[in-house]
């Protein structure tokens, strides 16, 4: 009776390990093909000198865009909406990158060491995080708070024009989003998370905005205009 027990006991774990293993190899397969995806639509917006199309189409796009993947994302739309939402992401990084392009002097070699930076932190975090295997759910609460305080800080900055809080939330965004990759990394491991196309928006959303937090913060101490 105990041999049967602990035969179900192991095999139940076995079954949870090979359903982890399969969410992280297809979370990160889908990450890198919407990256190269996104970049490759930043890069046309930037040739065509696309305008950025306004907070407020963004927004609105950003949300339909999520919404349409939380309802698809069983499904193999899921991954066409996905490819959607980081193409759309992507087309409206382009003007943002030429504007820091030609306000700055050294706008390029900003723009490189934010992408670098972003690649170290989420590379680097992802690695502890599937190495020690740590459960980092407790960090859930905290980080979904630190965001909604953030957002509303940095809508205040930008309708009041305050440069110095502007800046403290783009610190506090690369605290949260470094708070985000464990997270959700961790969610794969332990079972907290089984779709691997919401894990996959999850962990993009993060890497988009440690890039521009990071490209802010490096323009404002040490960009030359």
């Amino acid at each position: 009776m105990n041999r049967s027990s602990n035969t179900v006991a192991h095999r139940g774990i076995s079954e949870d390990v090979f359903a982890s293993n399969k969410v992280i190899r297809n979370t990160y397969l889908l990450l890198s093909m919407t990256l190269l995806f996104s970049a490759a639509t930043a890069g046309m917006s930037m040739i065509y000198n696309l305008p950025y199309p306004g907070f407020g189409i963004v927004i609105l796009g950003y949300i339909g865009f999520l919404f349409l993947i939380a309802k698809l994302r069983n499904s193999i739309w899921g991954i066409v909406s996905v490819f959607g939402f980081t193409g759309f992401m992507g087309m409206t990084l382009g003007p943002i990158i030429n504007a820091y392009v030609s306000h700055f002097a050294n706008g390029t070699q900003l723009v490189m060491t934010a992408l670098g930076g972003a690649g170290v932190i989420f590379i680097g975090l992802s690695a502890y995080a599937l190495t020690t295997r740590k459960d980092f759910s407790f960090l859930g609460g905290f980080v979904m708070v630190g965001v909604l305080v953030a957002f509303c800080a940095g809508i205040g900055a930008l309708i009041f024009n305050l440069p110095t809080l502007s800046l403290a939330v783009s610190a506090m965004f690369i605290l949260l989003m470094s708070g985000h990759i464990l997270y959700h990394t961790s969610a794969m491991i332990h079972g907290g998370e089984r779709n691997y196309i919401m894990a996959t928006v999850m962990l993009y959303i993060t890497i988009y905005n440690l890039f521009l937090s990071l490209l802010h913060l490096l323009a404002a101490f040490s960009g030359r205009e």
